[in-house]
């Protein structure tokens, strides 16, 4: 299914989802970020993994300055939460996102990257968050998704300055978890995608949706929401699925 933006495909328990804005390396614009809803919103009930990546060589280059328009602080603050409901959604809405990266990974494209929850970086990767550099601030949820995993104090440096971090430099940071050759990340994040698709629906449901949030809570907090996470987890069937597979050596077979 092709729109104006994105190009998305499904294969039972897969779908892929392609940014096609190649002339403006898939610059995020206001119709492309309604295009993800879109796709996510409508997703077929069966779709347990995402594959996103982007067409021409670049997975998102950020906010398309050229649409940049004028806001008020009131429609600024709107704006910007707009974003964040988004990306939540990705991150949060129960289906698994794989992102096969290559080339720009910037500003916005990075918060979008940080909002998925398997990342895989080619050599061509340059991750960067030029607002600093341009008089403008981060409103996609950079301060909370990618400052968790840099840590405030190096965001800072790196917005200050506009610094470029490489596939292999994102590793090192947390930014991606995989540094792949050139070509390997599409193949790799479809593997990847079959494998986490072949999980227990509720126990990948509760670890995108529990850990971010307990990384968040106090120590007791978390240790009590564990437990609350544990239990309704192993009362499903494919609970009992998998311990019966385990002590009959076999590979489980989840539903």
């Amino acid at each position: 299914m092709k729109g104006t933006y994105t190009e998305a495909s499904y294969n039972g328990q897969i779908a892929e989802l392609e940014l096609i804005r190649e002339d403006k390396r898939n610059a995020m614009s206001d119709g492309l970020l309604a295009e993800i809803e879109e796709f996510y919103n409508t997703l077929p009930k069966e779709v347990r993994v995402v594959v996103l990546h982007g067409r021409g060589g670049h997975y998102c280059s950020g906010l398309d300055l050229a649409e940049h328009v004028s806001r008020s602080a009131e429609d600024g603050v709107y704006h910007s939460r707009n974003w964040h409901r988004v990306l939540d959604m990705i991150q949060y809405g129960g289906v698994i996102t794989v992102s096969a990266m290559t080339g720009a990974v910037i500003g916005g494209g990075l918060e979008m990257a940080t909002a998925t929850h398997v990342r895989i970086a080619e050599p061509s990767v340059i991750f960067q968050l030029p607002e600093g550099r341009r008089g403008i601030f981060v409103g996609g949820g950079a301060t909370v998704r990618v400052g968790r995993i840099l840590g405030p104090d190096r965001m800072v440096e790196m917005m200050l300055t506009g610094r470029k971090y490489n596939a292999d430099e994102g590793l090192q940071l947390g930014l991606t978890h995989y540094s792949v050759g050139e070509g390997e990340a599409l193949p790799m994040a479809r593997k990847l995608a079959a494998k986490i698709a072949a999980n227990a629906p509720m126990s990948n449901y509760f670890m995108v949706n529990a850990l971010t949030r307990i990384g968040d809570m106090s120590r007791s907090d978390g240790l009590f929401t564990e437990s609350l996470a544990a239990a309704l987890v192993q009362t499903t069937p494919d609970a009992e699925e998998g311990l019966r597979a385990f002590l009959e050596k076999r590979n489980p077979v989840f539903r």
